[in-house]
């Protein structure tokens, strides 16, 4: 079976890192835009990292072009943005495809697993897909769907605090 351990993925440094690393946590992935009406759920987002990262959270976010040319900064210049406006310290990682032929091979495995309204398709920017200790897909929702309101169901998967 495959599960999130099996990809691999590039920072926005540009160093090579193995899904792998985050072996037996909880995961969400997002795909993120700088100049979407979405943004400001960085913010929501960064707020459940600090919240639940020391039981075992991690956010990982995929910036993405795809939608209205809406991220076409460089890694730097997404880092930067990331950081100054919503102070960002989840990982993120170089931009990508989501949809499509050059479509990254873990959103290809994500929306195999969890289709959307659109089918397996991601719709829009900030998609969130969860992810299991097991490192199975559990769930996904949709870009309206705020941060703050998929903390029940990141608690249903962490350990106790």
């Amino acid at each position: 079976m495959t599960t999130l351990s099996d990809f691999e993925a590039t920072r926005l440094d540009g160093t090579q890192e193995s899904l792998s690393d985050y072996a037996g946590k909880v995961v969400l992935v997002v795909n993120t835009a700088s100049r979407c009406g979405f943004t400001p759920q960085l913010e929501g987002l960064e707020r459940l990292w600090e919240t639940y990262a020391d039981r075992g959270l991690v956010v990982l976010g995929f910036p993405c072009n795809q939608f209205g040319n809406q991220e076409p900064g460089s890694a730097e210049e997404i880092g930067a943005f990331c950081q100054r406006n919503y102070g960002v310290s989840f990982p993120m990682f170089a931009k990508i495809d989501v949809n499509g032929a050059e479509a990254h091979p873990l959103y290809r495995w994500l929306r195999s697993q969890a289709r959307g309204v659109l089918g397996t398709k991601v719709r829009w920017n900030f998609t969130k897909f969860l992810v299991g200790p097991d490192g199975a897909v559990v769930r996904r929702f949709g870009s309206a769907t705020k941060p703050e309101k998929l903390a029940p169901a990141i608690e249903a998967l962490l350990p106790a605090s």
